[in-house]
């Protein structure tokens, strides 16, 4: 925002027109007494010379210096103290050791590429996902089928190994479900995509869900982004789709956007971007008493260093389950890939450091809440070490 502050008057100008009074004429000083009658004219004397100018001056004379310092000190006050402010709290919050118990509850999810619904894998791959989460809480699967067209439909064309993928899923891994993870852009971020506002679009979502279900599907995961919180609309394709879902004795599940570290930001972030990172707490609630499972997609977060991220991953742990009644299942994403760009910095996102922050989140708000677990994201970019880190923190 552009500084405030009083208009400062005009450096004064230097020099006799600076001074009060009528101009001094040139030519010799007047004399007392009579006009000498003889003699040469006297000659005008030389014009004085100003003096050095002030320092003051030469300060007062640059109004716009003075401005845009004031305007920098105003942004720092109102940007970066609050930042740092945030920044320290939580590294605090990082801080202090998980209670004892806050383990997997063998009910963590994991979301899957594409490749194993559209031909790419085979059951030699199936036999080594099986070896992997073998041992883990791993037990809801959420295998991209998508994406859904900006009208809701979803051409079958686009997951022709479906079924094949779900029967190896039960034959190598009983007693873990697969669920369709259904997603696409939504328009409200873009001049293109899916529009929740339009009744026929939402009925073709729900008509989707109901044909992966036919498919074998065991639930339907949705992903639709960007979504602003408070969107109506979203609530009620959710009431849609949970009707469905109950009917078939199939799960609802959802991820999430971030909750509102900072009260109303969600607001604040909506003057300056067309789709706002987060949600209220309060929408978050009222979307998780809609649902079986609800997944936050806790990474992304433009943290710099691991124990502000850990602080962070620990914060929003505590605000979703603060609001997420106890017949929803919660799960907190992990990132299972490395990037470095403004939004994700590899270095600090790590998974050690989200296990631990869930695991504190955990232990502060709900340490004995059953239908909880970690969620990692995703398995094409994966690396031994984040496997490694899963394990470690969580599983044993």
């Amino acid at each position: 925002m552009p500084a405030s502050g009083r208009t400062l008057d005009p450096a004064p100008r230097s020099g006799p027109e600076s001074r009060s009074g009528p101009e001094p004429r040139s030519g010799p000083a007047p004399r007392s007494g009579p006009e000498p009658r003889s003699g040469p004219a006297p000659q005008p004397g030389p014009e004085p010379r100003s003096g050095p100018e002030p320092e003051s001056a030469k300060k007062r004379r640059r109004p716009w210096v003075r401005r845009v310092r004031r305007t920098v000190l105003v942004l720092a006050l109102v940007l970066v103290v609050p930042l740092a402010a945030v920044e320290a709290a939580l590294r605090v919050n990082y801080m202090g050791d998980p209670a004892g118990g806050t383990h997997t509850r063998n009910r963590d999810a994991m979301w899957l590429g594409h490749a194993w619904v559209d031909g790419r894998k085979k059951d030699a791959d199936v036999t080594a996902l099986a070896g992997r989460l073998k041992d883990t809480g791993v037990r809801d699967l959420y295998v991209h089928t998508g994406p859904l067209e900006h009208d809701g439909t979803l051409p079958t064309s686009v997951y022709p190994r479906a079924r094949w993928f779900i029967d190896a899923v039960h034959r190598e891994l009983p007693g873990v479900r697969v669920q369709a993870f259904l997603g696409d852009v939504l328009a409200n971020g873009g001049p293109e995509g899916l529009e929740l506002s339009d009744a026929a679009t939402r009925a073709e979502v729900v008509r989707s869900a109901g044909q992966v279900l036919d498919t074998g599907y065991e639930g339907v995961h949705m992903d639709l982004e960007p979504l602003h919180s408070g969107d109506e609309h979203y609530l009620d394709l959710l009431d849609d789709l949970r009707k469905l879902t109950k009917d078939r004795d199939a799960q609802l599940s959802v991820a999430a956007h971030q909750i509102d570290p900072l009260p109303h930001l969600h607001s604040v972030a909506g003057l300056v971007a067309d789709h706002p990172k987060w949600w209220s707490q309060e929408f978050f609630g009222q979307v998780a008493r809609r649902v079986d499972q609800i997944a936050v997609m806790s990474y992304d977060t433009a943290r710099l260093l691991e124990s502000t991220y850990g602080g962070y991953v620990a914060q929003q742990t505590s605000l979703a389950l603060e609001v997420t009644p106890p017949t929803t299942h919660l799960l907190m994403g992990l990132p299972f890939y490395y990037e470095n760009n403004p939004s994700h910095w590899g270095h600090a996102e790590t998974v050690a450091a989200a296990v631990r922050g869930a695991r504190l989140g955990l232990s502060r708000t709900d340490p004995d809440r059953e239908l909880f677990g970690l969620a990692p994201y995703i398995d094409f970019a994966a690396t031994e070490t984040n496997w490694k880190e899963f394990e470690d923190g969580w599983v044993r």
